[in-house]
């Protein structure tokens, strides 16, 4: 659990690069990117959008045989979206990378709130 705010997606990446070197240790050092961006893109969609001051977000990475699961849940139902593409804006493009890096991803509803999940292969 990460208090939802700025600071989360860096605690998330530090998170998620002590997780991987014990629950992975032979991971190559693409995938590990690919994962700590993914987690990254996440997280930050997650608080700009899917929380309100004084909520958590919940991150789960699983590294198994072939791929690595990375779910990030957090309070509101409300659905990521792609934004259009511009020269001007610096930030929109979080679901882009995750098409790029992600080999399937999606969003699940729970009881309260949702879920988004990737799998980052191996």
């Amino acid at each position: 659990m990460l208090p939802s705010g700025p600071e989360a997606p860096s605690a998330a990446r530090r998170f998620v690069v002590d997780l991987l070197a014990q629950q992975a240790p032979d991971l190559d050092e693409e995938t590990r990117d690919a994962v700590r961006l993914v987690v990254s893109e996440l997280v930050t969609n997650s608080y700009r959008y899917g929380t309100e001051p004084g909520d958590s977000v919940l991150v789960e990475v699983v590294a198994a045989a072939d791929v690595v699961l990375i779910e990030v849940h957090d309070p509101q139902r409300r659905r990521p979206q792609y934004k259009p593409e511009s020269q001007e804006r610096q930030r929109g493009r979080g679901l882009f990378i995750l098409d790029a890096l992600a080999v399937r991803w999606d969003v699940d509803d729970r009881l309260f709130g949702k879920v988004v999940w990737a799998e980052v292969a191996r």
